[in-house]
């Protein structure tokens, strides 16, 4: 081969690397328009001047000096837009004199969480929010895409829970526990009282906040006006057993043996142990295709992109903080059993059902209601499937809630 040829190769190699670097080095920059609440002129800048880079590579004479200063400045300015990210996170604004919108840091037994706090009137009744699921998937997304409707007639509180988000390094993972996020729960409820000279306040689930929220309100009934839980969850072991029968009837009724194969091959739940959180979401997939509804994972990764309220640092926490959470603390649902440890509650209970959820059994919320005490409970049904929709869920708030019980 000759110099020439040896050269040309060299010099295609290295500019193979560079758009390899540079292409990657894109992402975070190309995120920050998408998902967070970086100015447009501080994307503008960064993306410009990391296509100057690129371009100068072609324009200027082809060395591994240069490429290497080249990848340097790429990287640099893909750092520079994981900083800004941050830097920059916060909750939108909301108009009206008034009005509230924080993203705060708030000490809960000795660790520092976040929260946001939402509402177009200060005065309006409290509502505290339970996150979006998991264990531990934080809960800043909702406010775009669930609570908004909300902020009208409540000051919605939001938690991204220890473990998860940007509350992600509150506490090692490895220490969390039920008993934790409870206690945790009740300290915040302190401070939201606290903070807004109030007696009580509202407190709703969605899915693993609905385990929290009725452990909360059986525990300290006299800081609630009302428990609202949406994919309520009654009895883990129960649900994910009947999930995963569903599962397997629905993939053999697509014919999809591989799948069929490969559900069977992890058994019945509970799962234990490394993988297990691959396990669930796989016939948990099945299930939300039959909702229409995205896979596991793929919320996992889309749903973070929604909140202003997190950098890229704290979306990537956010997919992470699920699968470790989840690992360390659904193992701690295996005896969970509301229709025994909670059937006599001292808070109005309102439960929020949708008719297409396979994900949270109606059946087993039914059974949980019918054997419930409370001063007053309603099950109030949906057409959605896992949670309910924004709009769903005001009209519930608005037409029962605060009808049947009022604040004080």
């Amino acid at each position: 081969m000759s110099n020439r040829s040896v050269t040309n190769l060299g010099r295609g190699l290295l500019t193979a690397m560079v758009l390899v670097i540079y292409i990657i080095g894109l992402l975070p920059v190309a995120d920050l328009p998408i998902g967070t609440a970086v100015p447009f002129y501080v994307w503008l800048v960064l993306f410009a001047l990391q296509f100057l880079l690129f371009i100068s590579w072609f324009r200027m004479r082809k060395s591994v000096f240069l490429a290497f200063g080249i990848i340097a400045g790429i990287v640099g300015l893909a750092v520079l837009a994981v900083a800004a990210s941050q830097h920059y996170a916060a909750t939108p604004q909301i108009s009206g004199d008034n009005s509230i919108a924080v993203l705060e840091k708030v000490e809960l037994n000795g660790s520092e969480q976040w929260i946001t706090i939402r509402g177009k009137d200060v005065n309006k009744p409290i509502l505290l929010y339970l996150g979006i699921g998991g264990p531990g998937a934080g809960g800043f997304p909702a406010n775009a895409l669930t609570l908004k409707p909300l902020e009208d007639h409540f000051v919605v509180v939001n938690w991204d829970q220890p473990g998860t988000g940007k509350s992600y390094g509150a506490v090692p993972i490895s220490t969390l526990t039920v008993d934790r996020f409870v206690a945790d729960a009740h300290a915040l409820t302190e401070y939201l009282c606290q903070r807004f000279d109030r007696d009580k306040i509202y407190v709703m689930g969605l899915s693993w906040g609905t385990i929290l929220g009725t452990k909360l309100v059986y525990q300290h009934p006299e800081r609630y006006y009302a428990y609202i839980g949406t994919g309520q969850m009654v009895n883990t072991v129960e649900n994910d057993r009947l999930g995963y029968q569903l599962s397997l009837e629905l993939a053999a009724q697509k014919g999809d043996q591989a799948l069929l194969q490969e559900l069977r091959s992890y058994g019945e739940p509970p799962y234990f142990g490394e993988g297990m959180a691959y396990k669930y979401a796989a016939y948990n997939n099945v299930l939300f295709e039959h909702m229409g509804t995205i896979s596991v994972q793929m919320v996992a990764l889309l749903v973070p992109q929604f909140a202003d309220e997190y950098g890229l640092v704290d979306k990537f926490n956010f997919y992470r903080g699920l699968v470790q959470s989840f690992t360390v603390v659904y193992p701690q649902l295996v005896d969970l059993d509301f229709t025994t440890q909670a059937a006599k509650m001292e808070v109005p209970m309102y439960f929020l059902v949708g008719r297409q959820d396979v994900n949270a059994m109606a059946s087993l919320v039914e059974r949980y209601y019918n054997v419930l005490e409370a001063p007053y409970k309603e099950l109030i049904w949906l057409e959605s499937g896992h949670g309910a929709g924004p709009k769903e869920l005001r009209d519930a708030m608005l037409n029962h809630v605060l009808v049947n019980s009022p604040p004080l």
